[in-house]
């Protein structure tokens, strides 16, 4: 049976999700951003957690853990080891490769740094659904806090190799924002303006814009699209070495 996903807001634009199978019952937050909303939807859907998966340390991630270790004290915790001692509230580190169960469904572990040093990303291939946290957002990407540019680069080659179809789901609500930003440095992009306007008619109309799908990605976020000719022209680095054209993209996207 398909996996159940439910969305909804936590802080100001974080993103709380949880992850269900309707099987066995087991259900996951995808991070811990706070704890009352979590709780909030749990009882919501009538459902009982029973794993977080965080993605990164930083606290709008994690800070909820301990309220919902309080809450459901079986909780299993799982999270990147490169990243146990910061987060420290881990019962399970995981690793590139590595396979998490949410019940009768598996994850693929994917490590992502650059965000931060031990980002992890987790694919439930079988589902299709790719929980990708702050690497990878719609028509954009995180910033490298912990990394040079060009390894958040060489994540995100990874995360864009997966099918087509991925849905993704990210950590923030930040696309229309990133919409804006895609467009000043992709203009001649139709695809970009159509999308462009499809997520501020969302967002007007208080929605949210994800999940997004991989090949979406593929055609608008420039992030992704280094190696283009036109998206090379934009930052004067035409021919250039697409990682060199990624960190001049991160750079003028930190600067906006």
């Amino acid at each position: 049976m398909p996996l159940e996903i439910h969305q909804f807001l936590c802080l100001s634009d974080n993103f709380g999700v949880l992850v269900h199978d309707t099987e066995t019952g087991a259900t996951a937050a995808i991070d811990a951003p706070e704890t009352a909303p979590i709780l909030a939807a749990l009882a919501e859907k009538h459902w009982q957690l029973t794993d977080v998966l965080v993605t990164h340390h930083h606290a709008d991630h994690v800070q909820g853990v301990r309220g919902l270790r309080a809450a459901s004290p079986e909780v299993r915790v799982v999270g990147p080891a490169k990243e146990a001692a910061q987060i420290g509230t881990l019962d399970q580190t995981v690793k590139d490769g590595d396979i998490v169960s949410v019940g009768t469904h598996q994850a693929k572990v994917i490590e992502v740094p650059g965000h931060t040093l031990g980002h992890v990303a987790y694919w439930f291939e079988a589902d299709g659904i790719l929980f990708a946290g702050d690497t990878l957002f719609a028509m954009g990407c995180g910033r490298g806090f912990e990394a040079p540019a060009e390894v958040l680069y060489h994540s995100l080659m990874k995360l864009a190799a997966l099918p087509g179809a991925t849905q993704i789901y990210c950590g923030h609500e930040y696309t229309l924002s990133n919409a804006r930003f895609a467009r000043s440095v992709d203009p001649a992009n139709e695809n970009l303006k159509r999308r462009e306007a499809e997520v501020a008619a969302l967002r007007g109309a208080g929605r949210f814009t994800l999940p997004t799908r991989m090949d979406l990605e593929l055609a608008t976020n420039p992030f992704l699209r280094a190696a283009d000719p036109a998206v090379q022209a934009s930052v004067g680095l035409a021919g250039g070495d697409p990682a060199q054209v990624f960190a001049a993209l991160r750079e003028r996207k930190n600067r906006a």
